[in-house]
């Protein structure tokens, strides 16, 4: 309750101070509420939500206020039996996730609070917030920016990284360089260089608890600890006309990390090591005439950077690495998502798009991932393979009265590493979806995929269909189908499972001006989810789900 009172205290001493002096008053809220059907059938059971509570929620309320060269904001977090953070468990916690002051003093950026921010890429450190997944790496600490001259800046930061209402021990601080460096011979020239370094501190707790680890190692697993580790990367964004080209290598000084597929002397999975790490990451675009194309190679060894090497996952990550596979958004396109692998890979990722005429565009997405077993980008001699995606599509509109996307996705997804099951997915998805605009207000659009695959459950179907009334209301309906083995009897029984089985969904979506609500009665089946290019794995599920956003 107090911070219920600390946050109307907030919101009303912000109004009367909006009223009097000319300030400015945002914010937004989204809400999220999660009705749970029991079915034992499609494996939605066993956790506390299907078990008794029934219901679970999640919801945040953005404040922000802008007077006197300020910016203030706060937010408040609520969490009712929530499976954000745990897909099988329950989280109930409420209280202010974020506050922060901002101040420009001259050419001194001055910030305080829990605060995102990132360098270069991301690769030595940025703290984001990703609410699909629960995750909220914001920097709870302070920041000093100064303006060098009109194109170079520098700043710097130190903090603890947020661990949902509290923060980890571990202690950060950094520095970044950034400049923008344009030739006067040329106006299709220019630079963006960038340096950057990160020390990490661990708290007195977590040593001990690796230290204590290590301590029951059989003498070959013994490895070695340290209180810092320490981060550098360099970058630059060269842009030439139609073409641009963003180069980072980053290198990160001895630091304890977990192996889950490292085997032990007795015979185990997982163990913890004492690794340096680095990560060399480019891609190269040009765009001009019709023509769009963009190629990524990205090559990482031991670069997991954590505020603790107990917490793994989507949680306690200090860095982000540029994910290399394409962001599909079909639901079977999407089954089969990579996860980086922090530990180790090597990949490299072509997309090219290419417009015909007004009418006709192509394209075609190339993605391969494996481990670093060979040497070198391309080299695929004794690497093990992760993962490797082609999908040519194509898109055709006709006029302004309708429009057709086609396309395949061929793919190999290592399900061992991304899920830990057994052998490999290779799967081909034929996948179509076709709009119709029967007015400007009125419009039809259906979705059909089918995955074709031999592995893990066998072969699904998906198809949707959406009605659209500009421009309030969206109404839909989609079902995934289990299509049955032909044998049955000669597969395990966890393969066929999920045989006959149908997985609908209705759904209905009402906007207006900045606000949406959607109410939708959902069946899906366990799988990879993916936002920002973090994914994990989740479970069955089968209920109604409420959503709520408002900007105001």
């Amino acid at each position: 309750m107090k911070h219920f009172y600390l946050l109307l205290t907030l919101l009303v001493g912000a109004s009367v101070l909006s009223a009097q002096n000319g300030g400015r008053i945002t914010g937004n809220l989204q809400s999220n509420g999660n009705f749970f059907i029991a079915d034992s059938v499609i494996g939605a059971s066993n956790t506390p939500q299907y078990d008794y509570q029934k219901f679970g929620a999640e919801s945040w309320l953005n404040l922000n206020y802008s007077n006197w060269g300020f910016d203030i904001g706060v937010r408040f977090d609520v969490f009712n039996n929530s499976n954000l953070l745990n897909p099988n468990g329950s989280y109930t916690d409420e209280g202010i996730g974020r506050w922060y002051v901002h101040k420009k003093v001259d050419k001194f950026d001055l910030s305080g609070g829990y605060l995102y921010d990132q360098i270069g890429s991301g690769i030595i450190f940025r703290a984001y917030e990703e609410r699909a997944l629960l995750i909220d790496n914001a920097l709870y600490g302070v920041r000093l920016g100064y303006d060098l001259t009109p194109n170079w800046k520098v700043r710097a930061f130190t903090g603890r990284q947020k661990r949902q209402f509290t923060r980890y021990g571990t202690t950060v601080r950094g520095a970044v360089l950034e400049g923008f460096v344009q030739p006067d011979s040329t106006k299709n020239l220019t630079f963006a260089p960038g340096i950057g370094v990160v020390g990490r501190t661990y708290d007195d707790e977590t040593v001990n608890q690796i230290v204590n680890t290590i301590a029951t190692y059989a003498p070959r697993d013994s490895t070695g600890a340290q209180y810092n580790t320490y981060a550098a990367t360099v970058f630059n964004t060269l842009s030439a006309g139609a073409f641009t080209w963003y180069v980072e290598g980053a290198a990160k000084t001895y630091d304890v990390v977990y192996d889950p597929l490292a085997v032990t002397a007795t015979g185990s999975r997982g163990k913890l090591s004492n690794r340096r790490g680095y990560t060399v990451y480019s891609s190269f675009a040009y765009a001009k005439s019709g023509l769009g194309a963009t190629l990524e190679l990205k090559r990482t060894k031991d670069f997991s950077f954590r505020s603790n090497p107990f917490v793994v996952g989507v949680q306690g990550a200090l860095n982000f690495l540029p994910p290399m596979a394409k962001q599909n958004t079909y639901r079977l396109t999407a089954r089969f998502s990579p996860a980086t692998q922090e530990l180790g890979e090597q990949a490299v990722q072509l997309d090219v798009k290419y417009k015909i005429n007004k009418a006709l565009s192509l394209g075609v997405n190339f993605s391969d991932i494996t481990q670093i077993d060979g040497d070198g980008f391309l080299n695929l001699d004794g690497a093990t393979q992760l993962y490797r995606e082609i999908t040519p599509e194509f898109t055709y509109k006709y006029k302004r009265k309708w429009q057709l996307i086609g396309g395949v996705q061929v793919l190999k997804y290592n399900i061992f590493v991304y899920q830990g099951k057994d052998n490999f997915v290779n799967a081909v998805t034929p996948y179509t979806e076709f709009l119709y605009r029967f007015n400007p207000r009125k419009s039809i659009r259906f979705e059909a995929q089918y995955l074709s695959t031999k592995d893990e459950f066998g072969s699904w179907v998906n198809a949707l269909a959406e009605f659209g009334w500009a421009p309030h209301w969206i109404m839909y309906v989609s079902d995934m189908y289990k299509i049955p083995h032909h044998n049955p009897d000669e597969y395990p029984v966890e393969k066929t499972k999920f045989d006959g089985l149908h997985y609908p969904s209705v759904g209905l979506v009402y906007t207006h001006k900045a606000s949406r609500f959607s109410l939708a009665y959902v069946k899906q089946v366990e799988g990879i989810n993916c936002a920002g290019g973090i994914c994990r794995l989740e479970p069955t599920f089968h209920g109604v789900r409420l959503n709520v956003s408002s900007s105001f």
